[in-house]
């Protein structure tokens, strides 16, 4: 098969289209998966610049994201059959052979189906960023209906659809987005306050649309300064949850004067620590989300599609910091 190989920690360059043997044949619970679509996410950049979680087993194949159809199963798979279209967040962090490249091995516990009405470009652009808004916001804030939420750069991966997660949750949204282009779209994901972080003090504009009050929770997906500046928009005993880790600099002061409840939020750990509930809990919410979207509900939106053979390419574009909704590689023409 066709794969795109991280050869060594460093720059774009490093990502190799090579040839390399298919996947071992399937036992027991798993799937054989031909790739369909891959999608991009900051930390495959990440690991690609600074290294895998497993530096020692170099050369890699990066990509948590896949879409894709089912080629064959293991004796004890029973959900599942050869020709189901699937999509997970699976693999690509240094152990698991990754998403960019045709085929894969997926236990069938950790996939969910595909939505019938869209593509595989758009199922492949969105476990990640579903699994992470979902956990942010349902399980790590514990939105409720009628409460108010601000989320930070509503139109990018994790933000869009964090958006529409919370909009499904009845609650009114506040956003921060860089341009009017970027404004109208998060609009058309049904935020209800748009504020101009360059223009404007995104506090003071919270504060104005809350009538000094703050918002019940605050979702951060950009970390650094962004996250200790945001606890003064947050009501007192309100939530913030980042999807970064907090700077060794942070200023607490303000969450502690507020008493502000601090959730972390990195989806990766089920994977890092091998917590496979946790794993078969992602599927699940996948199926859930997959059903909201062949409901009409809840949108993926996907900027750019791009063969595998340019993942590097496609990799400084995502590091450009002016990308809207996801970036998906392209497998086969499925």
């Amino acid at each position: 098969m066709k794969a795109v190989l991280m050869t060594a920690a460093g720059s774009p360059e490093v990502l190799q289209v090579q040839e390399m043997p298919n996947p071992a044949p399937v036992r027991n619970s798993e799937l054989l998966v031909r790739l369909v679509a891959a999608g991009i996410n900051p930390i495959d950049t990440k690991l690609r610049s600074r290294g895998s979680f497993y530096p020692d087993r170099l050369p890699t194949i990066l990509g948590c994201d896949g879409a894709g159809i089912v080629e064959a199963v293991g004796a004890g798979v029973q959900h599942f059959r050869p020709g189901d279209e699937v999509y997970f967040c699976y693999g690509g962090l240094g152990a698991h052979q990754g998403n960019y490249a045709e085929y894969t091995v997926v236990d069938q516990r950790f996939v969910a189906r595909k939505p019938a009405s869209i593509s595989f470009a758009e199922a492949a652009a969105a476990p990640l960023v579903l699994i992470t808004a979902w956990e942010a916001l349902y399980e790590r804030g514990r939105l409720e209906p009628g409460e108010r939420v601000l989320i930070h750069a509503g139109a990018g991966g994790v933000g869009h659809v964090a958006i529409q997660l919370a909009k499904l949750k009845g609650v009114s949204v506040s956003t921060t987005v860089s341009s009017e282009e970027k404004a109208n779209f998060v609009k058309q994901l049904g935020a209800d306050h748009v504020i101009f972080y360059k223009q404007t003090d995104f506090v003071q504009a919270v504060l104005d649309w809350t009538g000094g009050e703050g918002v019940d929770l605050a979702f951060d997906t950009v970390g650094g300064e962004t996250f200790h500046k945001t606890f003064p928009a947050v009501r007192v005993y309100g939530d913030i949850v980042t999807i970064l880790e907090p700077d060794a600099n942070t200023v607490w002061k303000t969450a502690r004067t507020r008493n502000l409840r601090i959730g972390l939020e990195f989806m990766l750990a089920p994977a890092l620590l091998g917590l496979e509930e946790s794993l078969q809990h992602h599927a699940e919410i996948l199926e859930q989300c997959a059903t909201w979207i062949d409901e009409g509900k809840l949108k993926i939106h996907v900027s750019h599609k791009f063969p595998l053979k340019e993942a590097a390419k496609v990799h400084q574009l995502l590091e450009s910091g002016s990308v809207t909704g996801k970036i998906v590689l392209l497998i086969s023409d499925e």
